[in-house]
C-alpha cells in the first residue's frame, strides 16, 4: 500500500492502542498460569495475533470475547510442533525459552525481516540450562528441546533484552533454581515490565537493585491466572504526540505517566524540545511552539528513534540522539534507514559520530519514500510529510499493522482540512 500525504495542521483526541509489549507477556504468563486469565484492552496487531498463535500451539485454549477482550485457559501442552511468531522479534526472543520448558522438540519459525535479526545470544545460554537446540547458523528457525534445568548462566545482554524477558518468565517453572547474569544490560525499563507483569501473575523474580546484571529466580514456582487490563501504548502514542509538537495540538487518552514502558521519554525529549505539554490523569496534550534542536540518549528507549527524528527534523538547529547502536538489528538497520529516509526528503542525518546521530532541521521536500517494511519508520515519514508542502508518499505503509493497525485513520481523524 502507497499512501500520500502533505502539509495539513492536526487537532483533536486519539486513544493509542494498548501496549503490545505488556500484551505479548501478559499473554505468554497466561499460557504458564493454572486458571482462565482475562486480558482485556487488547489491540489484535500483527504482532500480538502472532503472540496468541504461540500460546495456541503450546497447549492454551484462546477465547476472543469481543473487539479488545480474550480469555486464555493456561496449560502447556503443545499440540503443534512448530510455533510460527510471524515477524515478532519480541514474541521469537519470549517464546523459544518457553518452548524449551517442554520434554518434545519444538521448531521456531518467523518470516519477513525478522529472519535477519541476529539469535545468537540464545544458543549458549539455552544450552548450559540442559536445553537441545538446533538453529541457522544464529537466525531462525530453531529447534529447541528441553526441559530447562536451571543452573547459573550468562548472557548477553548488548542487542536486546527480548531473550532476557523470555528467560524470566520460564524460568520460574524450571526444576532448579537459576542465577542469572547479564553482561551490557540495555532497555532496562523494559526488564522492569517483565518483572512487574510476572508479579501482577504471581511470581516474584530477584534481582539487584542497580543495574539489572544479576536475577535470582526460583525453580518449580507457579504462576497464577488473572484479570488484566492493558495500558496504553508508549511507543505507538509517540509519533501523534510529535504530530501535536510540529502541526497543531493532539490529546492522547489512556496514557499512565507512572508506566513502566520505556516510552514514555518522550514526553523528556518534547520538554527539551520545547513544545507545549500539558497532562491530567491518563491525557496528555502536546501543542505546537517554537521547536529547539536538544540532546537526547535513546539507549535504553531505542524504538523512540524514529518518533525523535520527526521531531528533530522540525526543530531549529542540530540535534543530537544518543544511542545508534541499539538500531542495528530492527525491523531495518533504523540508523541507516532514517539518514536515507529523511535525506531523501532533504534533512541532514549525520552518523559520523559513533553511537550518535545528529539531525539538522528543515523544511521538508516532497519525496517518495520506502517504509522499509518497518512500522516505526512509516509512522515517522507520515507525520514529518505534514510539514511538506507537496505530496510525500511512502511506499509499504501497510506495515503499521505490525503495532498500530489503525494508525492512519487516526491520524486522518485530527487533520484539519
Amino acid at each position: 500500500m502507497d499512501k500520500t500525504l502533505s502539509a495539513a495542521s492536526v487537532k483533536g483526541t486519539i486513544i493509542p492502542p494498548s501496549s503490545k509489549s505488556y500484551a505479548q507477556r501478559a499473554i505468554a504468563l497466561a499460557l504458564l498460569s493454572e486458571g482462565v486469565t482475562t486480558l482485556r484492552n487488547i489491540e489484535f496487531c500483527k504482532d500480538t495475533l502472532s503472540a496468541i498463535e504461540c500460546v495456541k500451539a503450546l497447549g492454551a485454549k484462546v477465547e476472543i470475547v469481543d473487539d479488545s477482550t480474550i480469555r486464555i485457559e493456561g496449560g502447556l501442552n503443545p499440540v503443534s510442533d512448530t510455533l510460527n511468531v510471524g515477524e515478532s522479534g519480541l514474541a521469537s526472543r519470549l517464546f523459544t525459552p518457553i518452548a524449551s520448558l517442554c520434554d518434545r522438540a519444538i521448531r521456531i519459525e518467523g518470516k519477513g525481516t525478522l529472519l535477519h535479526r541476529p539469535m545468537q545470544m540464545m544458543i549458549e545460554p539455552l544450552r548450559d540450562l540442559g536445553v537441545q537446540i538446533k538453529d541457522g547458523g544464529g537466525y531462525l528457525p530453531f529447534e529447541v528441546q528441553g526441559p530447562i534445568q536451571g543452573g547459573k548462566i550468562r548472557v548477553d545482554g548488548t542487542i536486546s533484552s527480548q531473550f532476557i524477558t523470555g528467560l524470566l518468565l520460564a524460568l520460574p517453572l524450571a526444576k532448579h533454581d537459576t542465577t542469572l547474569y547479564v553482561e551490557n544490560p540495555v532497555s532496562i525499563p523494559y526488564l522492569e515490565m517483565t518483572i512487574d507483569t510476572a508479579a501482577r501473575f504471581g511470581v516474584e523474580i530477584m534481582h539487584n537493585e542497580g543495574d539489572y546484571s544479576e536475577f535470582f529466580i526460583e525453580g518449580n514456582q507457579h504462576y497464577t491466572a488473572t484479570d488484566i487490563a492493558i495500558e496504553g501504548d508508549w511507543s505507538g502514542a509517540s509519533t501523534m504526540l510529535v504530530a501535536g509538537a510540529i502541526a497543531g495540538e493532539v490529546t492522547l487518552n489512556n496514557l499512565s505517566t507512572l508506566s513502566r514502558q520505556a516510552d514514555t521519554a518522550i514526553c523528556q525529549a518534547l520538554e527539551r524540545a520545547g513544545a507545549g505539554i500539558i497532562i491530567e490523569g491518563d491525557s496528555i496534550t502536546v501543542s505546537r511552539r517554537p521547536l529547539r534542536a536538544f540532546t537526547f540518549d535513546a539507549t535504553h528507549c531505542p524504538d523512540l528513534f524514529p518518533a525523535l527524528a520527526a521531531l528533530a527534523a522540525a526543530a531549529e538547529g542540530v540535534s543530537h540522539i544518543t544511542g545508534t547502536e541499539r538500531l542495528r538489528h530492527k525491523e531495518s538497520d533504523r540508523a541507516a534507514t532514517i539518514s536515507e529516509e529523511y535525506g531523501k526528503m532533504g534533512i541532514e542525518v549525520d552518523l559520523s559520530e559513533p553511537n550518535v546521530m545528529a539531525i539538522r532541521g528543515g523544511d521538508i521536500s516532497s519525496a517518495t519514500l520506502f517504509s522499509h517494511d518497518d512500522h516505526r519508520i512509516a509512522m515517522s515519514l507520515a507525520v514529518s510529510a505534514l510539514r511538506c508542502n507537496e505530496d510525500i508518499t511512502i511506499r509499504n505503509a501497510e506495515c503499521v499493522e505490525k503495532s498500530y493497525p489503525t494508525f492512519f485513520e487516526d491520524l486522518e481523524s485530527i487533520i484539519e482540512r
